[in-house]
């Protein structure tokens, strides 16, 4: 058992934490697996196991409460228990939830995605982002007949072999066809073009620069009109990975501000507000493509998340989701700046307030950041050192500033 000290002096407790971490060790490789682990780089304040949670508020298995902003890692973009949100899903779910064949709602939610995202002429859905991406992959691949694609250096597409550089278990040749460039350089962009000529099917983007432990990077417009120019001239897809930022920066796909528009489109994380839900989107010239690969899973058709998707898309267009989340992050990123510059210590905030990263100056083993969030994790914030962080329309102006006094308590302990 381990506990650490708050300000009024009564101390947070973690045992039942640590006895289900002991448990884990031996019957889970590892203790935990996948993003899951990375508390074994986090001050041992951080909880591992969650039991309750509501609007941004979450509780761990010791009953301590925490304002939290990363939000299950992005589902979480209308507050946990939504009860709208719920409510769908549960009156699907108590109608017809899996079957032979999928419920009516299945072309309820297609329409609806096609209606809303202005790129859209069709949908097909599965559960992670990981399916999402492999699905455009493999569709820009059926429609061009050719195999390489394009992928920025260090961004995260996913788990899957393709896309998966850092783990053990890929061997090099699965990445023989996937040739690299720099996000937002033109330069490099170029050159991996025209190493790919005459065998291009797509390029994969991000919707912005968001690789962990990294400043983010917003899009750069010239870059991005190059991408369009390139698979424009090569008859390759543009293929916009929004699974992590899809409507937390619009309502429609998270380029179109650009006035980019992508032929397919990756879509997870909060399309339904926490229930397992991914999709792709695509425009008519990759329908037939679509129909000619085989892609499924048993529980792809499942229909309470597809209802739960239908009102997460109502409850964010009824706030206007992003701009409220906008107004939000920038609150706190105001916050922390002046607390940052009152206390003396140098942060640097990049990407958008919507999906903040905040890291220290001269930090290049996130010490400092993971020092910082061990204290703030202390007050009941709990906020990332390395990995962007996530905003909701739980969040209110009143939690905003109940983290900032608590972060402000941290900030003037860190050393």
């Amino acid at each position: 058992m381990y506990s650490s000290s708050i300000e009024d002096g009564v101390a947070k407790t973690m045992e039942r934490d640590s006895e289900l971490r002991e448990r884990a060790a031996q019957v889970i490789p590892g203790g935990m697996y996948g993003h899951m682990s990375v508390l074994r780089r986090m001050p041992p304040e951080y909880p591992q196991y969650f039991e309750r949670a509501e609007g941004c508020h979450l509780w761990d298995v010791d009953g301590n409460e925490y304002i939290d902003y990363m939000c299950s890692y992005g589902p979480m973009i209308a507050g946990y228990a939504n009860p709208r949100i719920r409510a769908a899903a549960d009156a699907q779910r108590a109608q017809l939830d899996i079957a032979n064949a999928p419920a009516p709602v299945i072309v309820e939610l297609a329409e609806r995605l096609v209606k809303q995202i202005s790129h859209a002429d069709w949908a097909v859905f599965a559960k992670n982002g990981n399916d999402a991406t492999t699905i455009c992959v493999m569709c820009a691949r059926a429609c061009a007949d050719q195999p390489v694609i394009l992928v920025a250096n260090g961004a995260y597409h996913g788990a899957q072999p393709w896309a998966n550089y850092m783990s053990k278990g890929t061997p090099k040749e699965d990445h023989q066809h996937f040739l690299p460039y720099q996000f937002n350089n033109i330069e490099s962009l170029d050159e991996a073009a025209s190493k790919a000529h005459g065998r291009l099917a797509g390029i994969i983007v991000s919707a912005f620069r968001h690789d962990a432990g990294h400043h983010q990077e917003l899009t750069d417009l010239q870059f991005a009109k190059r991408v369009r120019e390139i698979c424009d001239r090569e008859g390759a897809a543009l293929i916009l990975d929004d699974v992590r930022a899809g409507l937390r920066l619009s309502l429609d796909a998270s380029w179109s501000a650009l006035g980019i528009h992508p032929d397919l489109s990756a879509w997870g994380k909060g399309i339904a507000n926490g229930e397992p839900l991914a999709a792709v989107l695509g425009n008519d010239f990759y329908r037939e493509a679509m129909t000619k690969i085989f892609v499924t899973g048993s529980f792809w058709y499942q229909a309470a998340p597809m209802a739960a998707a239908i009102e997460t898309l109502n409850v964010l267009s009824e706030q206007n989701g992003p701009q409220l989340m906008e107004r939000l992050g920038q609150q706190l990123r105001s916050g922390l700046y002046e607390q940052a510059q009152r206390h003396g210590h140098g942060i640097i905030q990049s990407g958008p307030p919507q999906m903040p990263t905040l890291m220290f100056e001269d930090d290049p083993k996130a010490e400092k950041g993971i020092a910082f969030c061990g204290l703030a994790v202390k007050e009941g914030v709990y906020l990332h050192p390395w990995h962007n962080m996530f905003l909701s329309t739980a969040h209110t102006e009143n939690e905003i500033e109940k983290t900032l006094e608590a972060t402000d308590r941290a900030f003037r302990q860190l050393s």
